[in-house]
């Protein structure tokens, strides 16, 4: 011992260290042992006390004495003085809850006059050493950590405990803390309290203690399995004892360290102490000292009324003096003593005006009772008096039930004898009448046995006969059947001969049909084929005089009849060649028949002889086969016998085998239910685990927006603040969307300077501002840089200005000069605008044509052109051409009047510069095709290289253009013409080569089916699945190779997109510089330019100035009713549209400026209307909606399965929004959760009236329990009582909104799962707390109303939702109140039943409950010891009331939408007509 006390162990996974400890650890480990062996010293001194004490009688009750420390404070106060002090704020609470509480709170509530005594509440002192965090928490944390020290402790009480009242740090001490006690300020000091907590006991000193020669100290140190066969017998008498759970935990076989600190094993303990106490009825001794000096014979008074105050015994006697004992309610009071009423008071219909009359009638004196609102009290004595009052009622009522019961007692008697003898006589007449029916039954066997016999000799003879008739009949039958079959042969060999026969007729008959079908065929083509030339012909010959414009055309159309002639060239020489093989062919067939005919007649003499000569072979042969088939019947009786056993063999095999498989499928069925259960559990474990994690995440969103509520009240704060005087004040037009976002922007309006922030850190205080200082802080670097900023853009707008005023004040003269022009240059624009108008309506005719000549085209493949086609082109030329003339005049005309403007221009100024640098084509930003501008550049360069007069005739140079492009019109008919020509032709070329490809592909069927048929069937289907693989494998790799193409194309598309996004943004940016510098020069007089209409793409395209009118309209003013009429969230989808316009454009400031606006719109919304349901699920369905769609828009291909075509062409192209996803997700778990308290807050008034106090079912109001104290009602009778039926209206009128506003079945489905659970907990919290509701009537009243809740949920489709599931434990209620409670059956039955109450909970209803009458009995003692030994196995926790404000964890299934984005109409009543459809 004296080596183990001063060294310890330490042990690793290959070697084992002896380590020597310090001194204050050798002192520490000593001091643990010492406490340990007293620990265990104590616990066998109880064991020996509680073994000589008991005995076998049954015992009803115990008397338990509790002696403990009173209130310690010394100079120095360690652990021990803490614990003392922790245990004594418990028993104080104890007493104070016992003794004051209750009493002051039924005399309060009853409204019998009282004066209320005020007394001191301890729990906040308690929460402070024993709550969550507390400092025992702390303490054991410290001890967990491995280099804890006690000042670290410390520390962190200073850091948590601060702010509580009953905490406070010593001023000249950093290692101290004071607890305000009830009694008094205890300074503790925190040395030693680490270790003393710790306790630390090593294993090697217990083993050299249980290795000890003295028997009773390795008694005290052995283990507790050595302990539990010696407790076994006493278990089974423990139903005859009463169970008492210990206050102190049994001490555990130490291990190497204590895993439970002391602070925990006290407090556990103290925990079981006051268990044990609310469950007796406690008495209380209160020992005064009479002074501190402990002098004999001294009494100090004003010590002693310390003491008295404090321990509260002066407030307990004036309760005592001035209370009422005895207390009932008055229709408790009624049904008790009805019988001392007399019957003129009982036609009164008031039961307290009876109950008044008949106390005043009964008790003289008005001091020995008094009328509360619910109840009546009683001094002592004034019960037992009316119980004798009732007592000589009953016996008098009991004389007379007495005096009729024994005369009905004689009636019973005289009845029984007379049965009696009724039963002695039927009993002799049955015997006689038995006798009888025997004699006749012997009679009956013996004509049987005759019968039996005769028939089974006649029986034997007639199978013996039957028997060689069946004999006979085989053989006979056998003959018949032979020759039966040998006529079957020789019908089945006939039909061989004819099926092969006539299978040759048809094949032949088959090719004569084929052969003239070809020939038929080839005629019918060659036909078609002449029309279809001359056709050619004549369109040939019709388009002559269009050589000119193409000349090409000519060529080709001889070239193909030059082919044709050729073609038809082959087809002659085919055709001769192909007359020239028939004609070999017959001849060949004539000279075979011929030489047939002539070896017939050679042949013909010589016949007879053969046929004899094969007769004769055949008889031999037939002898032959017939020994031969002798020796084959014996060789098959010889194999058959050989078969037979081998059978026999094989079917033993085959059960052994068998057997072998059930087995092995017995295993296997084993192993898979074993490996189901595992992986079963597995994935609860993992749900568990996942909804676990969804709860905390949920709750940190929660946390956030409180937060953030939180700093939204402190910024509100600070900006009234700041507008006092002397300070700066925000500007008007400052956005207040920018301070809410979710990504803050902070201006310069927001926060001041760091001189600023102390002023207000002065005025305010340092309290309130030390929470807002770091804010300050941090924003005042950022409002720095945002400073210089602004004077940057602000230089720059002032050198801007100044530019601008000089170029005005420069330009200004010469725009005078220009005054007199604008009527020539107006005349020219409506010139112009007239060429343009003119221009459109050309291109509108050449894309008819195009469409035209392609429609043309498709339903007639197989030529080129038609009649029709040309004759529509040639129209179209003709236009063209009068067109063009019509335009050379107009030209002409303003010519001569653009030169003699110029003229005068000339003469009347100097040259200045080129017109063009101020002006701009009306047309310019006009959308042209590709091919078009290809076109009409060519052509301008072309005129510019010809003339070169263009530039002084047009300054702007569109009437040039304007005459090209009347000239280039004719020229693209011409290319289109030869485009169509070329097509068609390549078509021609492709349909040929197509036709040539499925020829040989037919030829090549045809010849794989002439070999299949010579195969087997089994070869057949062989051969056809590899064809059918080669098949698919082919298709296969040309699928892979289009594929790999289409990506490459993909590819280099994406890249070229992304350049000219590129281009295309730079160019907006310099056209948006200098459309700002032209506006200032253009004209007066603008011309109207018309826009083609198109198709609406499902985009809204709105100005960056609108932002905020657009969240103004459509969330900050918008209220559910505006869109009652409309698509269920279609605030979703128009701001959907808006960001797609903007993903369209490649705007990421205009995305990020729109979804922060609308997130912080919808969160002031949902502030504004806190308590409005139908706004709250309107914004809840809105955000929904717009989460799925930015989902189902995304471009990712798991939200893309269910979409249309039509839906995939709106998905976002260039911005990923997964981050905005994950916000609105959030925000919706916000909105889900103020709807939730919402909803719980309408509801949870009308719960305990509903399910617990009204009366549903008529009747039940007589069945009320008797005979104790009861509680009164949460409510006033009648006054704001609720009924079943009003939830119920209240659940339909949410289930309505949520329905209207188009929130998402699932959604709505976990709404009402967590009011239902918010209903159970509620009422099954009541039930638990009230003991007049726990009775047989209310687990029926109960019964009812939970059924009508569940038909509501059927009723509505949510009965998938789980509600009913969240319902449990109160149906397992109901039906404790209403199961029998008596026998060892009955507990089982509970038991199994009430699988969703804690052990806890039922033996507390069980408690409670209280019978409705007085021949029912209440629940034994004895029943529930039994109730609580059989439920001594579950792991329940340790709270007994539900958590009603536990909320499920919320999820958002994808749901994505049917609707496409340009079927959406939006409604004037939005006012959102700045919004352009695109």
């Amino acid at each position: 011992m004296e080596h183990w006390l001063c060294h310890r162990k330490l042990v690793t996974t290959s070697e084992t260290y002896v380590k020597t400890m310090s001194l204050q650890q050798v002192i520490n480990a000593r001091n643990a042992l010492a406490k340990h062996i007293y620990a265990q010293l104590f616990g066998w001194i109880v064991e020996h006390i509680n073994k000589a004490l008991h005995t076998s009688l049954k015992q009803h009750s115990f008397i338990g004495v509790l002696d403990i420390y009173g209130f310690e404070t010394f100079e120095v106060n360690s652990f021990e003085q803490f614990c003392i002090n922790y245990a004594n704020e418990k028993l104080q609470q104890q007493f104070n809850s016992h003794v004051f509480k209750l009493e002051q709170e039924e005399y309060m509530k009853e409204q019998i006059p009282w004066t209320l005594i005020d007394f001191y509440d301890n729990q906040p002192c308690i929460d402070l050493i024993e709550a969550k965090l507390g400092i025992l928490d702390l303490l054991d944390e410290e001890c967990k950590v491995p280099k804890g020290t006690d000042q670290n402790w410390a520390q962190k009480l200073y850091d948590r405990h601060s702010s509580s009242q009953h905490f406070q740090k010593p001023r000249m001490s950093n290692t101290s803390f004071i607890v305000v006690h009830f009694a008094d300020k205890v300074e503790y000091h925190s040395d030693g309290f680490l270790e003393k907590n710790r306790d630390t006991v090593y294993e090697e000193q217990i083993n050299i203690l249980k290795a000890s020669k003295f028997p009773l100290v390795a008694n005290l140190f052995q283990d507790d399995k050595d302990s539990v066969p010696a407790t076994t017998p006493s278990g089974k008498g423990s139903s005859s004892k009463i169970n008492i759970r210990s206050a102190r935990p049994t001490m555990k076989a130490p291990n190497k360290e204590h895993k439970k600190t002391v602070g925990h094993q006290f407090r556990t303990s103290l925990h079981l102490l006051m268990e044990t106490l609310n469950a007796t009825t406690p008495h209380y001794v209160r020992c005064i000292k009479p002074n501190d000096e402990k002098l004999p014979f001294h009494f100090d008074p004003k010590r002693a009324v310390q003491q008295l105050r404090a321990c509260g015994v002066l407030e307990t006697i004036r309760i005592s003096a001035a209370g009422y004992p005895s207390r009932w309610a008055y229709h408790d009071f009624f049904n008790r003593y009805r019988v001392l009423v007399q019957k003129r008071e009982l036609a009164n219909t008031d039961k307290k005006a009876i109950c008044k009359s008949v106390l005043e009638n009964l008790i003289k004196d008005p001091d020995k009772f008094q009328f509360g609102r619910t109840k009546i009290f009683f001094r002592a004595g004034q019960v037992a008096y009316l119980e004798k009052l009732r007592a000589d009622k009953f016996r008098a009522a009991t004389i007379m039930i007495q005096k009729s019961v024994r005369g009905w007692l004689q009636k019973v008697k005289y009845h029984r004898l007379r049965r009696a003898t009724l039963t002695l006589q039927r009993y002799c007449r049955g015997h006689l009448a038995r006798r009888l029916a025997e004699h006749l039954r012997r009679t009956r066997a013996a004509v049987v046995l005759q019968k039996q016999y005769r028939m089974r000799r006649a029986r034997l003879a007639y199978q013996r006969v039957r028997r060689a008739t069946v004999v006979i009949q085989a053989f006979t039958r056998g003959m018949f059947v032979r020759r039966t079959y040998r006529q079957v042969l020789m019908e089945h060999k006939a039909t061989i001969i004819q099926k092969h026969m006539r299978g040759w007729m048809a094949r032949r008959h088959f090719r004569h049909q084929r052969d003239a079908a070809i020939i038929i065929q080839c005629a019918f083509r060659r036909l078609k084929a002449r029309r279809e030339l001359k056709a050619l012909k004549i369109e040939a010959r019709s388009a002559e005089h269009l050589k000119r414009l193409n000349v090409g055309m000519e060529n080709k159309v001889v070239q193909l009849q030059r082919k044709i002639d050729d073609q038809n060239k082959e087809f002659k020489t085919l055709s001769e060649q192909l007359s020239a093989i028939t004609s070999t062919h017959t001849m060949e067939v004539e000279k075979l028949r011929k030489e047939l005919a002539y070896y017939q007649q050679n042949q013909g003499g010589d016949t007879s002889l053969k046929l004899q000569e094969v007769v004769e072979s055949l008889q031999t042969e037939l002898q032959r086969a017939h020994s031969e088939r002798k020796v084959l019947e014996d060789t098959h009786t010889r194999e058959k016998d050989e078969l037979r056993k081998r059978v026999a063999d094989l079917e033993q095999e085959n059960a052994l085998l068998k057997d072998e498989k059930e087995q092995l499928n017995s295993q296997i069925l084993g192993q898979s239910k074993a490996e189901f259960a595992q992986n079963s559990v597995k994935e609860n474990l993992m749900k568990k685990e996942l909804d676990e994690e969804r709860s905390r995440y949920q709750n940190l969103v929660k946390e956030y927006s409180r937060l953030e509520q939180r700093y939204d009240n402190l910024r509100d704060e600070m900006t009234i603040i700041k507008q006092t005087p002397g300070h700066r004040r925000n500007p008007s037009n400052q956005s207040s969307l920018e301070s809410d976002s979710n990504y803050p922007s902070v201006s310069t309006s927001e926060v001041g300077d760091a001189e600023d922030a102390l002023q207000q850190v002065d005025e305010i205080g340092l309290e309130k501002a030390a929470m807002d200082m770091t804010v300050f802080l941090k924003l005042q670097k950022r409002v720095r840089e945002l400073e210089q900023e602004r004077k940057k853009l602000q230089m720059q707008l002032e050198k801007r200005e100044q530019q601008d005023s000089q170029r005005v004040q420069v330009e200004q003269p010469k725009n005078d000069l220009d005054l007199d022009q604008d009527a020539d240059l107006a005349y020219n624009s409506l010139k112009r605008q007239e060429l343009e108008s003119e221009n459109k309506k050309l291109k509108n005719d050449l894309n008819e044509l195009r469409k035209a000549v392609a429609e043309q085209a498709m339903q007639d493949g197989s030529s080129p052109s038609s009649p029709d086609s040309y004759s529509l082109l040639l129209n179209q030329l003709k236009l063209a051409h009068e067109e063009l003339e019509v335009r050379k005049e107009e030209v002409l005309i303003l010519r001569t009047q653009i030169v003699s403007a110029d003229q005068r221009r000339l003469a009347g100024r100097s040259p200045e510069p080129s017109i063009n640098a101020r002006t701009s084509w009306p047309n310019s930003e006009k959308h042209v095709d590709q091919e078009d501008a290809i076109e009409a550049y060519h052509g301008v360069c072309q005129t510019n290289s010809k003339t070169e007069d263009w530039g002084y005739l047009n300054e702007d140079g569109e009437l040039g253009l304007a005459y090209q492009g009347l000239k280039q019109v004719a020229r693209l008919l011409e290319a289109q013409l030869q485009a169509q020509s070329r097509e068609h032709e390549e078509e021609v070329e492709h349909l040929k080569t197509q036709v040539e490809a499925l020829k040989e592909e037919l030829d090549k069927q045809q010849q794989t089916f002439c070999q299949t048929l010579l195969l087997s069937p089994e070869a057949q289907v062989e051969f056809g699945v590899q064809q059918e693989i080669s098949r698919l494998t082919n298709e296969n790799l040309d699928l892979k190779e289009l594929v790999e193409k289409l990506e490459k194309n993909e590819r280099k598309l994406k890249k070229q997109l992304k350049i000219y996004m590129k281009k295309v943004q730079d160019l907006e940016a310099a056209q948006a510089l200098t459309q700002s510098e032209r506006r200032r020069h253009e004209l007066t007089r603008q011309v109207t330019v018309q826009r083609k209409e198109k198709d609406f793409q499902g985009m809204l395209e709105y100005h960056k100035d609108d932002e905020a009118l657009l969240i103004r309209n459509l969330v900050t003013d918008l209220k559910p009713q505006m869109l009652s009429g409309t698509v269920p969230c279609l605030p979703a989808y128009i701001l959907y549209m808006c960001i797609r316009h903007a993903d369209y454009v490649n705007d990421d400031l205009k995305v990020h400026s729109l979804l922060t606006s609308t997130i912080n719109g919808v969160k002031k919304v949902l502030k504004k209307h806190n308590d409005d349901f139908e706004m709250t699920t309107f914004w809840l369905s809105n955000t929904c909606r717009l989460l799925h769609c930015l989902k189902q828009y995304s471009g990712d291909e798991g939200f893309m399965t269910q979409n249309s075509a039509k839906q995939n062409e709106h998905c976002l192209k260039n911005f990923d929004l997964t981050e905005y996803r994950q916000v609105l997700s959030d925000l919706s778990i916000q909105i889900y959760q103020q709807l939730i308290k919402i909803a719980e807050g309408v509801l949870q008034p009308m719960i305990v009236s509903a399910m617990l106090e009204n009366e549903s079912i008529q009747g039940l109001s007589g069945v009320k329990p008797t005979g104790y104290r009861k509680r009164s009602s949460s409510m006033a009778d009648g006054d704001n009582s609720y009924c079943l039926e009003a939830i119920i209206r209240q659940m339909n009128s949410f289930h309505t909104v949520m329905c209207d506003q188009g929130l998402d079945p699932e959604i709505i489905q976990q709404v009402f799962k967590q009011l239902f659970y918010m209903i159970n907990a509620v009422t099954l919290n009541n039930l638990l707390l009230r003991k007049e509701v726990c009775s047989w009537s209310t687990g029926m009243q109960l019964r009812y109303n939970i059924s009508q809740l569940e038909e509501w949920l059927r009723g509505r489709n949510l009965h998938q939702s789980g509600a009913v599931q969240t319902m449990e434990p109160l149906i397992q209620a109901a039906q404790l109140l209403q199961l029998k409670k008596k026998t060892p059956e009955d507990a089982e039955a509970i038991c199994s039943l009430c699988n969703s109450l804690s052990t806890q909970q039922i033996v507390k209803i069980l408690n409670l409950y209280t019978p409705l009458n007085e021949f029912e009995e209440r629940v034994t003692v004895a029943f529930i010891r039994t109730i609580q030994a059989q439920l001594q196995e579950r792991n329940d926790p340790q709270q007994l009331l539900l958590d009603f404000k536990h909320t499920f964890p919320v999820l958002f299934p994808f749901n994505p939408s049917s609707l496409t984005m340009d079927s959406i109409h939006i409604p004037a009543c939005l006012n959102l007509e700045f919004l352009n459809e695109v």
